[in-house]
């Protein structure tokens, strides 16, 4: 009995995904097309020893979990791909990993410490573990390597610009999976090249992109994942003036960074939780924090919407994506109510997918 033969330029063997976010990680198995044949997650503090140093933890949960959940695929993988969130200037595609290629990673982990930092030890671990699998980081700036220059600049000193300062955009490897779902949904309706799509990534990070034609053209987050929307525990955009007030009062920029990243948001507005399914229960029960954090949320997104479809010139379909935008369906609600005047649009419902995004790509590039 012979083997099926596989498909033209098809590359054998499976593609392990790996993608460390802010507080979990990730890990699914992936046919080279980008369908998961296998997935699970972990946080960072499951399965740690005891009393292990921060920096430790994720280490002893790859330790503990991944060699036994693979045990049976080990043999079938051949490339894992990484999810990576900041490319910087010089990773506009996917690239081989090499020590070289870690080295310039390494240098980009200030840019985004919540998720670049992650992956570098994911990669390091796997290395370790399993050498032999070639590894590749496909990274979320990619995809709006197609901004504007009038997009992507902004408006500081010339001798800041040429330091490499400017708007790079992320939810990069999600909005390019909405973007392509949307596209051979709308076929019928929308000849692809004009079809004007507002991306709404809606979840511990949230960013928008406005997709005309599947290229983005604009995004709300910059030259950091700080930018933008309001977030889980991440401002999103405020007064440049304000940093500098605290600055001069006294506190550092190490203060300023965590204060930034992991005491605001949702989390600093309310005083209570990241979580917008904890915040609705609360804002239910008539806690004012909860309601306050909705209700900047919300005002936010909406400005934001706004501001996409601007540079849109209109819009066809709004997708929601992330944790919040597929599961909070009194968002939705309010987003089709508030926007009555954009109408007439699709509000959709995507399932992110940025793992299967790494699959096609690592996929099209072999082991």
């Amino acid at each position: 009995m012979t083997e099926p033969a596989t498909l033209a330029g098809e590359v054998a063997g499976e593609v392990l995904v790996l993608n460390a976010g802010s507080s979990s990680l990730k890990v699914s198995v992936h046919a080279r097309s980008g369908d998961c044949l296998w997935r699970d997650q972990r946080s960072w503090s499951v399965g740690a020893a005891e009393g292990s140093a921060p920096e430790e933890r994720l280490e002893a949960v790859l330790d503990a979990w991944l060699p036994g959940a693979l045990a049976g695929r080990v043999d079938g993988l051949t490339v894992a791909g990484h999810r990576v969130v900041h490319g910087g200037e010089r990773f506009t595609a996917p690239v081989r990993l090499d020590a070289a290629v870690l080295a310039v990673l390494e240098e980009l982990v200030p840019l985004a410490p919540l998720h670049n930092g992650p992956a570098l030890r994911v990669m390091r671990w796997l290395s370790r573990w399993q050498p032999g699998i070639t590894q590749w980081a496909c990274f979320d700036t990619a995809f709006h390597g197609t901004l504007p220059e009038a997009a992507r600049t902004y408006a500081i000193p010339a001798r800041w610009r040429a330091g490499g300062l400017r708007r790079f955009g992320f939810h990069g490897l999600n909005h390019q999976h909405v973007a392509e779902t949307v596209a051979r949904r709308s076929e019928s309706e929308h000849r692809s090249e004009e079809l004007r799509l507002i991306s709404c990534h809606l979840g511990a990070g949230c960013s928008l992109c406005a997709i005309r034609g599947g290229r983005s053209i604009a995004t709300t987050m910059g030259y950091t994942p700080l930018e933008g929307l309001v977030m889980a525990t991440r401002s999103g955009s405020i007064d440049p003036g304000l940093l500098l007030h605290q600055l001069r009062r006294g506190v550092t920029a190490e203060e300023l960074d965590h204060g930034l990243q992991q005491e605001s948001g949702l989390l600093g507005l309310s005083g209570l939780s990241a979580s917008m399914k904890d915040l609705r229960q609360a804002a239910a029960a008539g806690h004012a924090g909860a309601e306050l954090a909705i209700a900047v949320f919300r005002h936010q997104l909406l400005q934001g919407i706004g501001a996409m479809a601007a540079s849109l010139g209109g819009v066809d379909v709004i997708a929601l994506t992330g944790g919040i935008g597929e599961h909070d369906r009194a968002l939705g609600e309010e987003l089709e109510a508030a926007l009555a005047w954009l109408a007439p649009f699709e509000l959709l419902r995507i399932a992110a997918d940025e793992e299967g995004v790494i699959a096609r790509h690592c996929g099209a590039a072999g082991p």
